[in-house]
């Protein structure tokens, strides 16, 4: 059965133990290659359209427009999965998601006017397959109340960083290297395999709604995972965490061109990603005693006090310290974002809730990199690290004033009545 529960209790929290869960490795190899292209779409849009235009404003314009459809279209993805089952959405999102990458490519090699380039753009964003989400929802499955599942929870986050640094590499690798559309074609045919090897592992995806039918007979309502307020919450701070990603990304960039040193552009922002892994990993192996709120409640200002120092910034050993120092302090409130829905969220919506927190951290990327980047044109470039210190006070400031939806009913239940009481019973 897809939602058989390791009996892993006593198990270390280690990635060893967790790798070693029955019919994990079945859906991670096949998951690990089709989550690739969700970081190659939007740099591959950008450098096919920058070739065959001329122009950064039409390429970042229709490479945006594709991540926002993306970010938009990623919940609705969830839900309908959570519904019929993962390997019903992917079977035919792959499909489409390969023809409208296809026609995209082709409308940008025969020199398209633009708004036929949105036009492909909406769909090709729109029907990027949500592995990740996945991915999570079937750890979830598997692992639910059990000391593993925060251990899952960071090794997807690494997994993630892994693939938002390889990914961009090979698509520009293939742009330069090989042909300005190699990039596009290489992303929709490993959306192809790699979703069609991932949807095949029919064994290991949870139990989708139409499968559960004795809930439904039993009276039970399905929810919405954003009808559950602490999934409203945790989307602000993801949203604010991909302001990070967004503001640092632009800024960094300007920063580097503004010193003389573009080619160290990568290396500034591997020394960020390199902090976010080695959190990432290093949260993975910790056996968490305090609960997952209360980190996240520790964990977020941290954050916010780590992204206050970027805008005064002088050089470039200065800098490249300070995106360390934020990058490990981004893993822990990611993780711990994404290990609350496990506790949050009724089983049968928890994909829906993971698209929900993914498509939070595109939005808040893009967002950041807009504003960023508009700060840096207007002013200098240091100005643009102010975007991921702007965006992560606002949320943390959400998350302190809703930090109460984010206990599970459960536990607010034995708080409001008192551990040790006991309901009155009539005695003869």
């Amino acid at each position: 059965m897809a939602t058989t529960v390791e009996d892993t209790t006593g198990a270390r929290p280690g990635y060893g133990s967790l790798l070693r869960t029955r019919g994990a490795l079945s859906f991670l190899l096949p998951g690990f290659l089709a989550r690739q292209p969700f970081a190659m779409l939007t740099i591959g849009i950008l450098l096919l359209v920058n070739h065959t235009t001329g122009s950064y404003g039409t390429a970042g314009t229709v490479s945006a427009t594709a991540g926002v459809a993306m970010a938009l279209f990623a919940p609705q993805s969830g839900k309908l999965a959570d519904r019929f089952g993962q390997a019903a959405v992917l079977l035919p999102g792959v499909v489409v998601h390969a023809a409208a990458i296809s026609v995209l490519t082709a409308l940008a090699l025969g020199h398209a006017p633009l708004w036929a380039l949105l036009a492909a753009a909406v769909p090709a964003g729109a029907s990027t397959p949500q592995i990740g989400p996945m991915v999570r929802a079937r750890w979830a499955a598997r692992l639910s109340g059990q000391p593993l599942m925060a251990t899952a929870a960071a090794f997807e986050s690494v997994t993630d960083e892994f693939t938002f640094v390889i990914g961009p590499v090979l698509a520009t690798a293939l742009c330069t290297g090989v042909h300005p559309a190699a990039g596009l074609i290489a992303e929709a045919a490993l959306t192809l395999v790699g979703g069609l090897l991932f949807a095949a592992q029919r064994r290991t995806q949870p139990e989708h709604g139409r499968a559960a039918a004795g809930a439904a007979e039993a009276g039970e309502k399905r929810v919405s995972a954003l009808s559950v307020p602490g999934v409203r919450v945790l989307a602000v701070v993801m949203l604010g965490i991909g302001t990070v990603f967004g503001g640092m990304q632009v800024s960094m960039t300007a920063f580097t061109k503004a010193m003389g040193e573009p080619g160290l552009n990568g290396l500034m922002y591997g020394a960020f990603a390199a902090g976010n892994m080695t959190a990432g990993i290093a949260c993975g192996l910790i056996a968490w005693k305090a609960t997952p709120q209360r980190r996240l409640l520790l964990a977020y200002p941290a954050l916010v006090l780590a992204t206050t120092p970027l805008w005064a910034a002088h050089s470039m050993v200065l800098l490249g310290a300070l995106g360390l120092v934020v990058g490990l302090c981004i893993a822990p409130s990611l993780i711990t974002g994404y290990t609350l829905v496990e506790q949050l969220v009724p089983a049968g919506a928890r994909t829906e809730a993971f698209t929900w927190l993914t498509g939070a951290v595109g939005l808040g990327q893009a967002a950041g990199a807009t504003v960023g980047g508009r700060l840096i044109d207007a002013h200098d470039a240091s100005t643009g690290f102010l975007v991921p210190l702007g965006g992560t006070a606002v949320a943390l400031v959400v998350l302190l004033a809703l930090r109460k939806a984010l206990t599970p009913r459960g536990e607010s239940l034995v708080a409001a009545r008192g551990v040790g009481h006991r309901e009155p019973v009539a005695v003869d």
